[in-house]
């Protein structure tokens, strides 16, 4: 597949302070690509560079093989963006202010438009600032998706969504892929990038730790699996199975965690008189905090320091 985004050694440092630092990165056409990592990690800084709305230390930026700095106007124009954070008009409408970005891009389908509307539940006759963040993310949403564009850079673009939106917000990702559009996702919601995207990038404190598929990264971490026998458990012939670690026998069962492929463990199980195997397939975000580092706040994300390297902007790329 072509790359739709490419970097290569993309740095950027605030003064003194980091934002990211030698990231090379490659978004393939027609994909869902995930962009996960605490909060400062550098996910909206990167997004800035591509968008040019801010340029690189060093290192290069491109997008549809165009140089995002020089070529930023011709990008723009196959881009949908979502900030992370945004401030719109509060005396328009909700339906002012999705026409307005409409009118300036020019040639949108305004029975799509009215479609996302409906579909993500959005009122469109109340006043921006009269909404919740619930219903601010909705209209930005609109914005970002009611042109079709060829690529749609969304940061983290579920945040004051509730679940039965996201979930209309996914299907709506899925109708983009299956179009040929591609989508760049950033998100510290481990959940959502494990429902909706192919491949994921890891960034911590602003340099990439992993790229792969979201299944590959699962094969990153151990399985928890419980073996029951009808007779004596046969401990020490696991212990011996490669990527076999912490086995426990209790009773009549066994307990042990299996590093990388469970195969080994299924066909020694197989010969002997097994009543019961149970594997426990780990999450994106156990194994973010076992390979990684430590997460703190509510469960299914992931917390860090804040900083420079991530922050909003406005729904038409305006910080």
């Amino acid at each position: 597949m072509d790359a739709v985004i490419a970097t290569e050694r993309l740095t950027k440092m605030y003064g003194p302070h980091r934002g990211i630092v030698d990231v090379d990165l490659e978004v393939r056409s027609g994909e869902i690509f995930g962009f996960l990592g605490p909060n400062g990690a550098g996910k909206t800084t990167t997004i800035r560079i591509l968008l040019d709305l801010i340029r690189p230390t060093s290192g290069r930026a491109s997008a549809f093989g165009m140089d995002c700095a020089r070529h930023a106007v011709e990008i723009h124009r196959r881009i949908g963006y979502l900030p992370g954070e945004f401030d719109l008009y509060g005396r328009l409408s909700g339906a002012d202010t999705i026409a307005y970005f409409a009118n300036l891009r020019g040639g949108v389908d305004r029975s799509y438009a009215a479609a996302l509307i409906e579909r993500l539940g959005l009122d469109p006759s109340r006043r921006y600032r009269e909404y919740s963040r619930g219903n601010k993310q909705k209209v930005g949403l609109v914005v970002a998706l009611q042109h079709r564009p060829d690529l749609l850079v969304l940061d983290e673009p579920t945040a004051g969504l509730d679940p039965l939106v996201q979930q209309t917000f996914n299907e709506i990702l899925y109708e983009a892929k299956a179009e040929g559009r591609t989508v760049f996702l950033s998100s510290h919601i481990i959940s959502e990038v494990e429902r909706t995207c192919d491949r994921v990038a890891i960034i911590r404190e602003g340099r990439l730790v992993k790229v792969d598929a979201v299944e590959t990264l699962r094969d990153l971490s151990a399985h928890e699996v419980e073996l029951r026998f009808s007779g004596p458990v046969p401990h020490g012939v696991f212990e011996a199975v490669p990527g076999v670690t912490h086995v426990v026998a209790d009773g009549h069962a066994l307990r042990l965690m299996v590093s990388g492929p469970i195969a080994p463990v299924v066909r020694a199980a197989a010969g002997y008189e097994l009543t019961d195997f149970v594997s426990r397939e780990p999450t994106l975000e156990e194994i973010f905090l076992a390979e990684y580092g430590r997460g703190n706040g509510s469960s299914g994300r992931l917390a860090d320091g804040g900083g420079p390297a991530d922050g909003g902007g406005t729904a038409d790329g305006r910080r």
